[in-house]
């Protein structure tokens, strides 16, 4: 049997390593608009999303959403949007991300709690979706088409 980069390359597929932190998360570099930053890979997550304070970081153009985000021990929480961004996460890109922005505070408490490293936001289904994602948990891969 083939190996699975090998089937997945001719698939054109792109490979994007992620590691794994001392609190079992996923944890992925990608760059928002020319920017880069540390996200947690959440398969569980509808939206990819950044913290509040990541929007001049990111330079996301924000705007108010009616939207309440819900999460690991936090609801209702307040929610802005932005619009046509770009990602990237290794060779892998897309030029119309919408982006989920709220109060991320909670996830980085926690991550720090168990001395691991904040994170700007999470990549979430979406993004997933949209590249058709593949995720080798063995090799510490995530191949995007």
């Amino acid at each position: 049997m083939k190996d699975l980069h090998d089937v997945l390359k001719l698939e054109k597929y792109r490979k994007i390593k992620f590691r794994i932190t001392k609190t079992q998360h996923l944890l992925i570099k990608a760059k928002i608009n020319g920017v880069q930053g540390n996200f947690i890979l959440d398969t569980g997550a509808s939206n990819s999303c950044v913290g509040f304070e990541s929007i001049e970081f990111f330079s996301l153009k924000a705007r108010k959403s009616k939207t309440k985000a819900a999460g690991a021990g936090a609801v209702g929480m307040h929610t802005q949007l932005s619009v046509k961004n770009s990602i990237a996460l290794g060779r892998w890109k897309t030029d119309d991300l919408s982006i989920v922005i709220f109060d991320l505070s909670h996830v980085n408490e926690a991550l720090t709690e168990h001395k691991a490293k904040a994170v700007h936001g999470i990549i979430g289904a979406d993004i997933l979706l949209e590249g058709k994602a593949i995720i080798d948990y063995y090799n510490h891969c995530l191949y995007l088409k």
